[in-house]
């Protein structure tokens, strides 16, 4: 073949020179190329040299000129350098053989080769040079380069012309002749045309243009920002080099975070996500986000990456069918058909060259496809977040917090997931074109029958697709709904295990795991069946093929039917991933619906709230004839017709009864509440205090700065007039305590008040305080009232709900609540006279402190408020003395490093390599692992008969047409049919065991897990965050419901696969052992080498997913607080910290995955052309041609079977973490026994309801020091009794360890004289009742809340509501009983929600009663009708009340004061009363002068 295309001359260069037609000639085009290429690297080595000398970087000359790391230039520039690179690097090997062929005497193809080489070294020289420095701003290109790339777009079209002239040019020169114009014609606009967007100007030409002389500034943060990825070189890049250090460091200690280097810019979501943003809204042109929108915006942030996937994916599949298309022309070359000299080291470089290709272009694909489907994950979860923090509170109530983070977390990953099959789709169409191409030269028209077979088969997928599309909606649907649950019983697990609840909703979860379960088997069931009409595809294809080419006549050849049986074999791949293509575009789709969807949920109102800047308004707050509604179409608004006045330095109270929109009216500032009318004008920053604290996991310190940077002074203050600073002494870390979720180490007084101290820190214009002094003791209510309101917030204008009267007075302004309206405005004894709404209000509280008055008026009613001199107040008020306390602090914790631990430690990971126990436990866990056997047996069936199959068509068929058959066709068909059925059937038995045996396991794994979880003491939840034990029930599930038992079956399928290859391949040599087993070897030293980092690298994954997943939820529960102090672009970079600290170790675990994989492909390559040169090395007639041919047909597949091996190998411990983690959970200690059969008590206990406690002892964990020391006392029978203390006295840890939630350290609690320790939780629990702190109140209805576990009829169930007065307001529903109850009761006010609680323990009726400061949340006309009822219905009970106000417990029997955790003072309150020198007397004194002074 003439590979120039041109007449051969038989002369010198010279000759063409000299004919008169020498200008029109190929050769001469191919002169005036070189030479030109010659030039460009002249100049570039002189810019290079030149540069060296100034001490500047390199290349840098060319680069800054072309490059715009943001813009389509740059991008362009190198993307058409290197497929120049690599079409002239094609066409120097072409021409090199064809130059060899000649025996070396061809000058023409000497000229050409020697042409194509100084080509590829230029574009590769300048494709490196613009690499190596990705962060210069764009400049105009160098004056000699644009001189440089017109000549060559001229020579590029020259050459395209003389060409195109030639009668006789090869397809490829024509191809290449097109690439280079247009690539010379991309370059040109490029260099001429395209605007430049910033930098130097300098218009000197040539060498001494800008750059060249450096800028060190640019160069030092280029050198900053450098990762290994970024820094690498060309070569490094190809060989994945990059990665070595990483993996080294792997090998020699566990990897940590900080080992872990950062991702470049380009692929951090604070770079990639401004970008999406900004594509979805000009795509979106207004309207809402589809899906279409969704995934559009998708490709153009990642184009790039996509792009140049879709290059080396072509690259792949072009490669890949080299092989196949050759192995008819070996075979004949064994048989002894020659068609030139040294053919057969052609075919084996031909083969081995291919392979390299196949290699490379493989191992870049995949990487690249995992980084884009990163930046897709990392941007939409940076979208979705984003959505979070402006989501209107109405579109909140429809999307629960775990469907939410269910979208960060499964969906968003999932999307990116795809980028691993989104080349799938096209690549099926060019691998059948390639392979119909290769079996149509072998077999003629016999190919048509071999794509009618592949479309059948194609189309008996679709009905199965649109059934998987459907399973896959409906099983993410259920999945959503225990998420959703799960997470509301997480957050709630304290008052499910108080009541005795929790295997109850344990039940119900696992209810909600069933329906997932009923899609899940459908789902793994309808892949079996996908999977095996795929795998049985081929032995269809060739079937009909074979079959075809009887009926036509066309002769089988053995070299033809082997040609044929490679690219069956090839085309087994897409086939087989078509299944799972399909499973991905449709779980792709129903991830992007949802997601659209959520991202197309309304936004809070923009202009709600008009804010003006500091200072431009005498007014700080105005609020004018305005109706706010949270659901804009009820027809009851919840704010009607609110007229308000702030100016600036006002303090403004609102009261009013449960419900009556107190919270609302303080929402509606903040613009949280949809504004159907008016105007509300805020003037300055605000802050904001909730009814329910709101507390970030992290350090106390850095919630109460919350995002300022630290004041020491302003610091101080703020946790003096807090009372926070004795709290932080005796905490073993002081300010820098480390709280847990939701504040569960600290009381709720202690929430309170950091909350409150957040918002002095901020230093806001207007403070609105939603009751937050109702949470904290009468002392420090009063303390707090005084320092914060009266004090630092002096100046400040302050709108504060309360529902304790005596803060009242002191309010410039006091607004009356009542349905939604304002019915009252003005100053205290204004309004004390003007109406009747508030008088009910004062009543209320004159009638508890008439209480209060009649146990002992006249004894306290004249002391002055307690410790007040000239306005500060002293220690001694709280009850204790602080030194006494610090000294008892101090003994009880030994000095030793144990005691230094925070109660929320760092997720634990495992580290080393995963137990095999691990594998043991999952394979053994269904049926004992006795299906695992007749898996194992059904795949050595089918490679058994597959390549028995093939055996025999090579064995069956001549090697030519001039050879006899040695069995007639008939019996040729029959038989390869009967093994082609037999192991199609195979298939069906392994892959249906397989999902039976997955499924069985993932259902055993869940409730197992779920069951340890749920019977784990309180502790393991306080230092748990949920976020941990959500990404095992969402993450690690989701991967062993879908993922895990296709890995198992892949490693399994790869072995026996292998096993088979190596076994063929051995029967023509035994020497292939030789090269075979050292190989392996270093395969296996590779492997071991790569999985310790590997391995690390994953369980980092899982470990800092847990931090995002947690974030996340935080922001969804504080989101109002978030916006209120404007702090959504911290929060948003908090995210993106997170976001891009899960990315990392993923990238670098992809990168070494590449890194392994591109190791092991060179040596399986090394096997298959050592098998090669075998070969052809031995005798014709040696080796039967047939054999051979197929030995060599298994063997293109060796190399990707034995990555593939590895690959699974690494990718089933990277999965099985997964089961590692949900191990770890199956397996955390249990509380003890719900049920002690042998010791239960009697059905009647407690009869009396005596409660004795000697000498407890109670600490939260055996590293913290104790928090109840030796308490001893009995709570008579019948009786009321009241415990009152500072904040953090230990009043709620008494009442946790009545219930056993904290198991006692020391001592005993008798009831009724029945040890508690010595019976069943649910036998105590469930026979003691409680009213907890903060009312709970779960998704459902009004009957599952108070009855979740369905004891009681509806009557009883009226009856308790109609007593707790909220029988009417539930009549007010339609729906009765089966009202909705949105999440955490959201739809209900607090003190509703207290109702509920209260309705709860009316249906109970137990003997004993616990009262957790139960009233905190509700207004004094509520508390007195609650304790009326209590009075009502549990006169003959032991009350046990915690207690701020002192009218909730000045009427009890018996009085116990804490302090520090030791009994201070225990006695009837008169006798207490009695002596005025008690704790007890001091802080009555103090409430009653407190509250009496209101109305002086």
């Amino acid at each position: 073949m003439d590979f120039l295309g041109s007449t051969k001359a038989n002369g010198m260069l010279t000759t063409f020179l000299e004919s008169s037609s020498y200008l029109m000639e190929p050769i001469f085009v191919r002169c005036v190329s070189g030479f030109l290429h010659v030039v460009l690297l002249l100049v570039l080595f002189c810019s290079w040299v030149r540069s060296k000398l100034r001490g500047t970087n390199g290349f840098g000359c060319v680069r800054e000129r072309l490059k715009d790391k943001r813009g389509f230039g740059f991008k362009s520039v190198l993307f058409c350098s290197l497929v120049l690179s690599l079409f002239n690097l094609v066409l120097m090997s072409l021409s090199g053989f064809y130059w060899y062929e000649s025996g070396w005497s061809d000058k023409e193809q000497l000229v050409s080769f020697v042409g194509f080489l100084l080509a590829t070294v230029s574009w590769v020289v300048l494709s490196v040079s613009l690499h190596r420095c990705s962060d210069y701003e764009q400049r105009k290109s160098p004056f000699w380069l644009r001189i440089w790339l017109a000549f060559y777009l001229a020579v590029s079209c020259y050459s395209l012309v003389t060409d195109k002239r030639q009668e006789t040019v090869p397809v490829h020169l024509l191809v290449y002749d097109i690439v280079a114009f247009g690539g010379a014609l991309l370059l040109a606009y490029v260099a001429f045309f395209k605007k430049v967007s910033g930098g130097s100007k300098n218009s000197n030409g040539g060498l001494e243009e800008p750059l060249l002389n450096g800028d060190s500034t640019v160069g030092g943060e280029c050198s900053d920002e450098a990762t290994p990825y970024s820094r690498a070189g060309i070569l490094s890049l190809l060989t994945f080099s990059w990665m070595g250090p990483l993996i080294e460091t792997g090998n020699m200690k566990p990897l940590d975070l900080e080992d872990v280097p950062q991702l470049h810019d380009s692929d951090s979501v604070v770079g990639l996500a401004p970008k999406f943003r900004a594509m979805l809204e000009s795509s979106s042109d207004g309207g809402g986000v589809t899906t279409f929108k969704l995934m559009k915006a998708l490709f153009f942030s990642a184009k790039w990456e996509i792009l140049v996937t879709a290059f080396f994916a072509f690259i792949y599949t072009v490669a890949s069918y080299v092989g196949p298309a050759l192995i008819d022309t070996f075979v004949q070359y064994l048989n002894g058909r020659r068609q030139y000299n040294n053919e057969g080291y052609v075919l084996v470089i031909t083969f081995f060259l291919a392979k390299l290709v196949e290699c490379l272009s493989q191992r870049h694909w995949f990487f690249r496809a995992q980084k884009a489907g990163f930046r897709m994950r990392s941007s939409l979860v940076a979208m979705i977040y984003e959505k979070s923090l402006t989501l209107s509170c109405h579109s909140k109530q429809g999307r629960t917090s775990g469907e939410i983070i269910n979208l960060m977390s499964v969906d968003a990953g999932r999307v990116g997931n795809f980028s691993w099959h989104m080349h799938d789709p096209w690549m099926v169409l060019l691998q059948v074109g390639l392979a119909l191409w290769i079996l149509y030269r072998n077999l003629g028209f016999a190919s048509i029958a071999a794509l009618i077979a592949t479309i059948l088969v194609m189309l008996v997928n679709f009905p199965f697709g649109r059934m998987q599309e459907r399973f896959q909606e409906k099983l993410m649907e259920a999945k959503d709904n225990r998420m959703k649950s799960t997470s509301e019983i997480l957050r709630n697990m304290r008052i499910l295990k108080l009541q005795g609840w929790e295997m109850k909703f344990l039940s119900k979860i696992f209810d909600l795991r069933k329906s997932e379960e009923g899609w899940l088997r459908k789902y793994v069931y309808n892949s079996a069946v996908i999977s095996f009409v795929f795998w049985g595809t081929p032995t269809l294809v060739s079937v009909s093929t074979f079959g075809a080419c009887i009926l036509l006549g066309i002769p089988l050849e053995s070299g033809k039917i082997l040609s044929a049986l490679a690219t069956f074999r090839i085309l087994q791949e897409p086939i087989y991933n078509l299944p799972e293509t399909i499973s991905m575009v449709v779980q792709t789709k129903v991830s992007l619906d949802r997601i659209a969807s959520y991202l197309c949920l309304d936004n809070l109102q923009p202009d709600v709230v008009e804010t003006l800047p500091q200072g431009s308004s005498d007014i700080a707050v105005e609020v004018t004839n305005s109706t706010l509604s949270w659901d804009v179409s009820s027809e009851n608004p919840t704010l009607k017709d609110i007229n308000l006045k702030v100016l600036p330095g006002m303090k403004v109270a609102v009261c009013g009864t449960v419900g009556s929109g107190k919270s609302s009216l303080l929402s509606s500032i903040l613009g949280e509440v949809p504004k159907i009318s008016g105007n509300v004008k805020v003037c300055g920053t605000k802050a904001y205090v909730a009814q329910s604290p709101w507390i970030q996991s992290g350090k106390i310190e850095d919630n109460i700065l919350f995002g300022k940077p630290m004041e020491r002074e302003r610091y101080e203050k703020v946790l003096e007039a807090c009372s926070l600073t004795k709290d932080l002494e005796i905490l073993s870390f002081g300010d820098q305590t480390v709280i847990g979720e939701r504040g569960i180490n600290l009381s709720g007084g202690q929430k309170q008040r950091i909350q409150i101290a957040r918002a002095l820190y901020q230093d806001a214009d207007i403070y609105l305080f939603d009751d937050p002094f109702s949470a904290v003791d009468a002392h420090t209510g009063s303390h707090l009232f005084k320092e914060v309101l009266l004090g630092l917030l002096s100046s400040k204008s302050v709108i504060y709900v309360t529902h304790q009267v005596e803060f009242l007075p002191a309010a410039d302004l006091i607004l009356v609540m009542k349905d939604g309206r304002i019915s009252q405005a003005g100053k205290y004894n204004d309004i004390l006279s003007s109406g009747t709404d508030f008088m009910e209000l004062i009543g209320a509280h004159q009638e508890a402190l008439a209480v209060v008055g009649s146990v002992d008026a006249s004894s306290v009613s004249k002391r002055p408020a307690l410790g007040e001199e000239d306005g500060v107040v002293r220690d001694d008020a709280i009850g204790f003395d602080v030194k006494q306390e610090s000294k008892n602090v101090k003994n009880d914790k030994p000095d030793t490093e144990e005691t230094k631990r925070q109660l929320v430690q760092e997720e634990e990971r495992e580290k080393g390599s995963v137990a095999l126990d691990v594998y043991w436990k999952y394979i053994t866990l269904a049926y004992g692992g006795a299906l695992v056997p007749f898996i194992v047996l059904a795949q050595v069936l089918f490679q058994i008969l597959q390549i028995g199959s093939n055996y025999w068509m090579a064995w069956a068929t001549p090697f030519s047409k001039d050879v006899e058959t040695p069995v007639n066709i008939s019996t040729l068909m029959i038989v390869y049919v009967a093994l082609a059925v037999g192991s199609s059937l195979c298939i069906l038995v392994r892959a249906t065991l397989l999902v039976t045996a997955g499924y069985k396991t993932a259902t055993e794994l869940f409730h197992k897990m779920h069951h340890c979880i749920f019977r784990s003491p309180m502790s393991f939840f306080d230092s748990t965050p949920s976020g941990r034990v959500m990404n095992r029930a969402s993450t690690d599930q989701s991967a062993v419901d879908l993922i895990i038992p296709y890995e198992f079956g892949a490693v399994a399928i790869t072995v026996i696969q292998l096993i088979g290859i190596i076994g063929v391949m051995s029967q023509v040599s035994w020497l292939v052992f030789l090269v075979f087993i050292p190989v392996v070897a270093a395969s296996i030293w590779y492997q071991r080498y790569y999985i310790a980092a590997a391995r690390e690298l994953s369980r980092l994954v899982g470990v800092s997913k847990a931090p995002l997943i947690q974030h996340f939820s935080e922001t969804i529960s504080g989101s109002t607080t978030i916006r209120s102090f404007n702090q959504e672009s911290r929060f948003r970079g908090d995210n993106m910290s997170l976001n891009d600290g899960f990315s990392r170790p993923k990238f670098y675990l992809a990168g070494a995955m590449e890194w392994l994989c591109f190791r092991l492909d060179m040596l399986s390559s090394l096997i298959f052309a050592f098998s090669l040169v075998f070969l052809i090395s031995i005798p014709t007639g040696v080796i039967d041609p047939s054999l051979a041919g197929l030995a060599v047909t298994y063997g293109l597949n060796l190399n990707t079977l034995q990555a593939w091996l590895i690959w699974t190998l690494c990718n089933l411990e990277n999965k099985i973490i997964s089961v590692e983690r949900i191990l770890q959970y199956a397996s955390v200690p249990s509380e003890p026994p719900l049920v002690i059969e042998s010791n239960r008590p009697e059905q009647s206990w407690p009869s009396r309801g005596e409660v004795d406690i000697h000498d407890l002892q109670v600490r939260y964990a055996p590293h913290m020091p104790l928090v109840l020391r030796g308490i001893t006392c009995t709570f008579k029978g019948g009786l009321r009794t009241g415990i009152v203390g500072r904040t953090g006295s230990g009043k709620s840890t008494l009442i946790q360890t009545l219930f056993r939630i904290v198991e006692p350290s020391g001592g005993e609690i008798k009831i009724d004289g029945v040890n508690i320790l010595t019976i069943g939780l649910h036998d105590l629990r469930l026979r003691l009742s409680i009213i907890p702190q903060d009312p709970t109140m779960f998704e459902g209805t009004v009957r599952s809340n108070l009855d979740p576990l369905e004891e009681y009829t509806d009557d009883q169930i009226w009856e308790a509501l109609d007593k707790c007065q909220l029988g009417d307001e539930v009549r007010k529903k339609e729906q009765k009983l089966d009202s909705s109850v949105s999440e955490n009761g959201e739809n209900w006010s607090m003190g509703q929600r207290q109702l509920v609680c209260l309705g709860r323990v009316l249906l109970k009726r137990s003997k004993i009663l616990v009262l957790d400061e139960a009233t905190a949340s509700v207004d004094t006309a509520t508390d007195n009708l609650i304790q009326k009822t209590l009075r009502e219905h549990f006169s003959d009970c032991t009350v046990i009340t915690i207690a701020h106000r002192i009218s909730s417990v000045i009427d009890s029997d018996m009085v116990l004061l804490l302090s520090n955790g030791i009994i201070e003072e225990y006695d009837s309150p008169v006798k207490l009363l009695e002596n005025k020198s008690s704790s007890f007397a001091k802080l009555v004194a103090e409430y009653t002068t407190r509250s009496s002074s209101s109305f002086d």
